[in-house]
């Protein structure tokens, strides 16, 4: 994962695991159902009463966006058009999100 610090103090915690990532304990993102075609962005929020949002329109403050590049593609051999001269018989077959790729932006949190 891409890590960008937008300014300075200290962040929200977070984990991940596998494409899911876990913000202070409290709010859980699976990366891989979000990813589409075109790049995905999502805002990860404080609402006025601190609580964590999805959306920058609930939110009061930011404190993390998400960055998933667009859904890559392989080309495969149909399995019953092996053989075809013209190059006809592949098809694109989606390749795991890598979490590598995602872009994880910090915003340093307010004091209370």
């Amino acid at each position: 994962m891409i890590i960008v610090n937008k300014n300075e103090g200290p962040k929200i915690p977070y984990t991940t695991r596998t494409t899911k990532i876990t913000f202070d304990d409290d709010l859980t993102i699976n990366l891989a159902k979000r990813e589409r075609d075109d790049p995905v962005h999502i805002d990860i929020c404080a609402d006025r009463d601190g609580e964590l949002v999805i959306g920058a329109v609930a939110g009061r403050r930011y404190v993390a966006e998400i960055d998933i590049p667009a859904r890559r593609y392989e080309e495969q051999p149909d399995p019953e058009e092996q053989g075809e001269p013209d190059g006809e018989g592949s098809a694109p077959v989606p390749i795991p999100l890598d979490m590598n790729l995602v872009t994880l932006s910090l915003w340093a949190l307010e004091e209370e």
